[in-house]
């Protein structure tokens, strides 16, 4: 492979991964790994007092919280968002495949403080489908005072949490290939075109001037859906947000790899990049 995620192949990153799921799709599969790391690792914590009730259910809104080597003064506060629509469960498995390369290879995180959320909507998970078990589309439904749980604790961590950057994966069934949404800072021009390069390594990009309805140019859109989970309309300051979009239909592990080496690039060229920032 022509990057540095080839340390990273099969031991780091799944060879293949079936999501015809039974009906019920388990959540504590997916995080097991995770928290057997999390229970020896100096850089890893587990937060899972984001709870609510679906159908009489108990559930949680899972997040680790991964913090870097210390490089500089205030961390850079990012947040790496998964699984908002239930049956897109290759970006639940990549954001965890992330964090077990971030604690084989720590010093990609340095000066960060890593809030990643491997399933935003757990029942969705669960039963493979896009919507909550409510029958709602999560990711129509921030910041337009919506009664969905999930919405709600997640929208107070966007609030409180300030993140610096944004980064939601998701799985796209009727693109051509692998593509990017920017909006906030206007710094994050700078991140997404190394990001699908990063990604090209292992995905085609999806070439057409239009997708899902928007103008698209070298893979890129600068325009979404109203509702997607963002940061909160009146922030201060923007934070950089950039929405991966994978393709359905290649195999799993090369999505999962995609998703990880765009990951990858992201952090590192921010980094560069905030140094620099004044000028751009």
């Amino acid at each position: 492979m022509r990057n540095s995620l080839s340390v990273a192949r099969p031991s780091a990153i799944a060879k293949s991964r079936s999501f015809k799921a039974p009906f019920r799709r388990s959540i504590a599969e997916l995080l097991a790994p995770l928290d057997q790391v999390a229970a020896n690792s100096p850089n890893m914590v587990i937060n899972r007092d984001a709870a609510f009730v679906a159908g009489g259910e108990a559930y949680v809104l899972p997040r680790y919280l991964f913090i870097g080597p210390k490089s500089g003064d205030t961390p850079i506060r990012t947040g790496i968002f998964a699984a908002i629509h239930g049956d897109e469960a290759e970006g639940a498995y990549a954001a965890a495949q992330f964090l077990q390369f971030l604690e084989l290879y720590a010093d990609l995180a340095a000066g960060y403080c890593l809030s990643v959320y491997p399933v935003c909507n757990p029942t969705g998970f669960e039963d493979n489908t896009r919507h909550s078990r409510s029958g709602k589309d999560l990711n129509r439904e921030f910041w337009r005072n919506s009664v969905e749980p999930e919405v709600g604790l997640l929208q107070a961590d966007l609030g409180a949490r300030a993140f610096h950057g944004i980064i939601s994966l998701h799985v796209d069934d009727t693109s051509a290939g692998f593509y990017g949404i920017v909006g906030g800072a206007t710094l994050t021009k700078h991140l997404i075109e190394p990001a699908l390069k990063a990604a090209e390594a292992f995905l085609p990009l999806d070439p057409r001037a239009q997708i899902d309805g928007f103008p698209a140019r070298d893979s890129i859109l600068r325009e979404t859906f109203p509702g997607v989970l963002s940061a909160p309309p009146a922030a201060r300051s923007r934070p950089f947000e950039i929405i991966l979009e994978a393709p359905k239909g290649h195999p799993v592990y090369l999505t999962e790899c995609a998703f990880v080496a765009a990951l990858q690039s992201i952090l590192t060229n921010y980094r560069k990049l905030i140094a620099y920032a004044p000028n751009l």
